[in-house]
């Protein structure tokens, strides 16, 4: 596998390096995972649909637009009063 640079601010790096640590990963290698967990805004989307079928099948839930919006605001409220 080739290897790519990439430039980040150094306390970008930091942060990565520690949570790479923390796992006991090395930083390349902490990367590269991340880069495998990340999906796409495209594929995202689709999974959330995907899953909202089959909770609808499983149990009838089947949030509306609204509700969908309504339970994001709650859940960025939620992580910004987390992130304080």
């Amino acid at each position: 596998m080739a290897d790519a640079n990439i430039s980040i601010p150094a306390e970008a790096h930091g942060r990565l390096a520690k949570a790479a640590a923390a796992e006991g990963l090395s930083l390349r290698s902490y990367l590269a995972r991340l880069a495998e967990e990340c999906l796409p805004p495209a594929e995202r989307a689709e999974l959330a649909e995907q899953t909202r079928h089959l909770l609808h099948a499983w149990n009838g839930y089947d949030p509306s637009e609204d509700d969908m919006a309504r339970l994001d605001a709650d859940l960025d409220r939620r992580l910004a009063e987390a992130m304080r």
